[in-house]
């Protein structure tokens, strides 16, 4: 699912087999000047993140968590190292590259769903669409696919505010699913929603990263997607203090025992 499709500048991502390193971020580290002292917001990370992986982040706030995610996202630049797509090191990438990559590469769902409220589900699908440049009609023909795939074909006439937040949720993973996105990110996805409605969106995710091979990374507290994740990576203090498969955690309602602390 779009993993044959970036290019930049003659830089071809070419086809990524399962198990292979699709993700990497070589000594990150993102650095704050705060009244003549620097801040470190990331400290020399390293990740590699795997082809098709599902991988969870977690981290207290202001544990690094989110730029982490911004990073991996090219929604940020770090201030030492760098992270690579496949063999695209996104610090040598201009800022219209970073777009193209960003719109043609990555889908984003965030928690505040961020969604256009004047616009139909199908229209605030049919945009990213139209971004990539697509014609209106083969936008809303691409638009009504990637909603009937998270089942609301039946709900393309309806705007955010006649929607549940389930369904405004779903909207936003159709519009980072419909330019067939490779990777997959999600800031707190299932954050604002009830427990039914947060197990389904996490069975799509698992989904797209089991039978369609998308690489799905989130930025979660929430322990049924800790429990549907590969790896779950904790950051603490802007560095990555653990890194294990989700069946290796102990995870109890309340608390998760990582690297043999409880995590509440």
């Amino acid at each position: 699912m779009g993993v044959d499709k970036v290019k930049v500048e003659d830089k071809q991502v070419g086809q990524v087999a399962l198990g292979e390193v699709f993700i990497s971020v070589h000594g990150v580290s993102k650095i704050y000047s705060l009244r003549g002292e620097d801040v470190y917001a990331l400290d020399n990370v390293d990740l590699t993140i795997y082809r098709g992986e599902y991988l969870s982040i977690m981290g207290p706030s202001g544990s690094g968590k989110s730029t982490l995610f911004n990073v991996i996202g090219a929604l940020d630049h770090p201030t030492k190292g760098y992270a690579e797509i496949g063999p695209l090191r996104l610090t040598e990438l201009s800022s219209r590259q970073l777009a193209y990559v960003r719109c043609n590469y990555i889908g984003y769902i965030f928690q505040s769903y961020n969604l256009i409220p004047s616009l139909t589900a199908l229209k605030n699908v049919s945009l990213s669409h139209i971004l990539m440049g697509a014609t209106p009609e083969d936008s809303d023909d691409a638009a009504a696919r990637s909603l009937k795939s998270v089942g609301l074909g039946h709900r393309l006439d309806h705007r955010p505010d006649e929607l549940s937040g389930g369904q405004q949720q779903r909207v936003a993973i159709a519009r980072a699913l419909v330019n067939e996105p490779s990777i997959i990110l999600a800031d707190e996805p299932t954050g604002n929603l009830d427990l039914d409605t947060g197990e389904e969106i996490i069975r799509i995710l698992k989904r797209l990263s089991v039978e369609e091979g998308v690489t799905v990374v989130t930025a979660t507290h929430d322990h049924k997607m800790l429990k549907q994740s590969d790896r779950v990576i904790n950051i603490r203090d802007g560095q990555v203090e653990s890194i294990q498969r989700s069946d290796e955690l102990k995870i109890e309602e309340g608390t998760i025992e990582i690297g043999g602390k409880a995590v509440h």
